[in-house]
């Protein structure tokens, strides 16, 4: 039923409007996203391929720092006594949050399982609780005026430390894949640690609409999502392969942002049950596990 309302505009708000969400921690969008792999300039020519510049490598580690507009994506091919894969693998997401300490103590009171951090000299430690699989989830303060790149990185000589987006490209969420059954569980760990709402199940995204869809609490500027899919009924136990799986970002103009990435030798999958069109895209899977959604999302 749609509301209509006899008030006058001093009576007060609509009493059917849906309330924004509490948000417990203050989270406030993405800071960057982590891939894992042993091969880190094949997956460095994937990122530049699709419009990401290498600002930036850590001061002790090698890790590099790539970077579009607001996202921030980093390569971690420090081993630390543990082989790395040549198949990259999302190993960390990283939330901008009021308060660090204070999100991190609040995760372990609620449940999670902090990870134990090893902080080298001239090093952040950036606070962190373990996520699905083995990739963590880290909490990030400074991302105003001072950042952890200001402290962990080197800027590469001569190279804009702001390079702009593609076609506007933004982070839009990421595509986590669980085992049998366990939608409700994550569903559980996203809300309660940090105020993530599901979406009803009409309200879609894309082009693989998939599963259960989940919205961030953050302001609208800096808003994401997080997919959750289970395998097909007729799978069996694959609780193992629980991880995330890829990127979404969003684009107020797909086919245009679809055409200036094709320019720059992007494929995209074209299907019979997945095609480019207006609402979203796909990239083809490179190094055997990379691809990125490109979803249909104005930016406020």
């Amino acid at each position: 039923m749609v509301a209509v309302s006899t008030s006058s505009p001093a009576s007060g708000a609509d009493r059917e409007a849906i309330p924004d969400a509490p948000n417990p921690i203050g989270l406030d969008g993405i800071e960057f996203i982590e891939y894992a792999t042993a091969k880190p300039q094949a997956l460095g020519q994937v990122l530049e391929n699709m419009g990401f510049k290498l600002v930036a490598r850590h001061r002790s580690r090698e890790v590099l720092l790539y970077r579009q507009g607001a996202i921030n994506l980093i390569i971690n091919a420090h081993a630390k006594g543990t082989p790395l894969p040549d198949k990259p693998v999302i190993s960390a997401i990283a939330l901008r949050v009021r308060d660090a300490a204070a999100a991190y103590h609040r995760a372990l009171d609620l449940g999670a399982w902090g990870v134990a951090t090893q902080v080298e000299v001239m090093e952040l430690n950036i606070p962190a609780v373990h996520g699905v699989g083995t990739s963590r989830i880290y909490f990030v303060d400074r991302h105003k005026v001072f950042s952890i790149y200001d402290v962990d990185f080197t800027p590469i000589p001569g190279v804009d430390q702001q390079p702009p987006a593609t076609a506007g490209l933004h982070f839009f969420g990421v595509v986590q894949y669980i085992g049998n059954d366990r939608t409700e569980d994550w569903t559980e760990f996203y809300r309660e640690l940090f105020g993530f709402t599901d979406l009803p199940p009409e309200q879609r995204f894309g082009i693989l609409p998939k599963g259960r869809i989940m919205r961030s609490p953050c302001p609208s500027a800096s808003r994401f999502y997080i997919q959750l899919i289970e395998p097909e009924a007729s799978v069996l136990d694959v609780e193992d392969d629980e991880g995330l799986h890829r990127i979404g970002l969003g684009s107020a103009d797909v086919l245009a942002t679809v055409a200036e990435l094709s320019q720059r030798g992007v494929e995209f999958v074209e299907s019979g049950s997945v095609h480019t069109e207006a609402r979203g895209a796909l990239t083809k899977t490179l190094m055997g596990s990379v691809s990125f959604e490109i979803v249909h999302n104005q930016q406020a």
